[in-house]
């Protein structure tokens, strides 16, 4: 297939660049190869063989370098998120806190990591949902790159949804086994591309950014992928009354996105397979995204880049499947920012490498600068883990993520402290407590704790910027 019969697809150059001029390669610097994946939280085989959301391609890729065990986002959201990795600075310092958050207009001189690369020499190119694609990608930077490859996300979609729950949630809250061609599908065409890109040859290093939409809702794929998972699959193990000992913070906080939850405990009056589909959908969805991934790599292997070339892969959040009596993302928990992130950085990297110290995605710009031997602009938040990579064993800060004015979550290798804008408090203690069930912060033994990791909470936190406005 090329790229000229894909549907909806407009090619975006800027620079008066052409998309298929072919380049010879030069070794001087490395290449990127940069994923991202949308909503892939940390159930998946990646993480423990035993999980069941099979990604077979992504626990081989993490087996090629260094695969980081504890990795969080800067915030649970897909705009706060990829503006903070993209841009090096934290949400609490930007006011960038939403998904319609104006990012650009909010940092007018800031560089992105993309556009920082393009005037060191780079070659920047991609496809896919990299910036958040809202409002019919209103948020993503053409400035960034020499070349993009724009499109509709899974389009078109079904004439009626799918789980036949039209009372719930918006057309884009459906799933099921679609389209019957798996060429339909945004991820197919942001493979294509890739995989064109990487059999080219370059005069410049190139900078390939790959946007893996899935497993984003709508949880669509094509059926084979819905094959890999039995109609009784294994489901999310939930605490009944999870939430008792929330604090009136993390129930504020949650009130904008608690419909999704309540919204699947009326439709099971309708289904009552709906919760299980949900979750089964999410599954073929990630598997879906993992073969994807699969080929693009596969397509590196055969290239004459793959010595050259660092891959960085990340998720912008995780994402919750009931767990807590929540679905979705934005909130503070394990599930929603715990994600896969992988670095394989020839040179320095070994494989099999396996990092448990806690990081955050803040610091993805500074290490992929020092990486490729460029200078760490001086307005990037996060730290380099280029040191942690060649010692594993340095000591670094705990990871920091954000959501929203003044909510905050600290997480070491044993501990994750939330503390909220009103002051109220979540503590839980991993090595007793994986899913977070039991809230520990009121506990006068662990008074010594909170104090040492409230350290880390930000006493200062931007307002918050306005939308963009878009207007069409």
């Amino acid at each position: 297939m090329t790229l000229t019969s894909f549907s909806k697809l407009v090619v975006v150059l800027a620079l008066g660049v052409s998309s298929f001029h072919s380049y010879s390669q030069s070794a001087e610097k490395p290449n990127v190869l940069f994923i991202t994946i949308d909503d892939m939280n940390d159930w998946t085989s990646v993480f423990n063989k035993s999980n069941p959301i099979k990604t077979p391609n992504i626990a081989k890729l993490a087996e090629r370098g260094a695969f980081f065990t504890h990795a969080y986002v800067s915030s649970p959201a897909c705009n706060p998120s990829r503006a903070s990795v993209m841009t090096g600075t934290r949400p609490h310092k930007t006011g960038i806190y939403g998904n319609k958050s104006d990012w650009r207009n909010t940092l007018p001189a800031s560089k992105t990591i993309q556009r920082y690369f393009r005037d060191n020499g780079y070659f920047v190119c991609g496809s896919g949902k990299v910036f958040h694609h809202f409002n019919d990608w209103a948020y993503h930077d053409n400035a960034s790159f020499n070349e993009f490859l724009m499109m509709a996300i899974n389009e078109p979609y079904p004439d009626q949804k799918l789980n036949g729950l039209e009372e719930y949630g918006s057309k884009n809250l459906d799933w099921g086994a679609w389209p019957d061609d798996i060429s339909k599908t945004a991820d197919y065409r942001t493979a294509e591309y890739a995989i064109q890109k990487l059999e080219q040859n370059f005069d410049q290093p190139f900078f390939l950014n790959v946007g893996i939409y899935k497993p984003h809702s709508p949880f669509f794929a094509p059926q084979e992928y819905f094959d890999r998972y039995p109609s009784e699959i294994q489901m999310p193990v939930l605490l009944p009354d999870d939430r008792k000992d929330l604090p009136d913070g993390a129930n504020e906080l949650l009130k904008p996105s608690d419909h999704f939850w309540s919204g699947m405990v009326k439709a099971l009056e309708k289904d009552p397979d709906a919760y299980k589909n949900y979750v089964r959908s999410y599954q073929a969805c990630a598997s879906f995204a993992d073969d994807m991934i699969g080929k693009i790599i596969d397509a590196l292997d055969k290239s004459p880049h793959k010595e050259n070339t660092i891959i960085i892969l990340w998720s912008d959040h995780g994402f919750h499947l009931g767990e807590k009596e929540h679905f979705e993302k934005f909130a503070l928990w394990e599930k929603t920012t715990h994600i896969p992130f992988i670095v394989i950085a020839p040179g320095v990297t070994k494989p099999h490498m396996v990092i448990d110290k806690p990081v955050d995605m803040a610091s993805i710009y500074p290490t992929l600068a020092e990486l490729c031997g460029l200078k760490i602009p001086s307005d990037t938040d996060g730290i380099s883990l280029v040191p942690l990579l060649k010692n594993p064993d340095i000591k670094i800060p705990p990871a920091l993520m954000t959501y929203m004015k003044g909510n905050h979550a600290v997480r070491t290798e044993r501990w994750r402290y939330i503390q909220y804008s009103d002051g109220t408090e979540e503590l839980y203690d991993h090595s007793n407590d994986p899913n977070e069930w039991f809230n520990v912060a009121g506990k006068e033994k662990n008074a010594a704790v909170i104090e040492k990791l409230k350290k880390y909470i930000p006493n200062k936190n931007a307002d918050q910027v306005p939308d963009l406005e878009v207007t069409h």
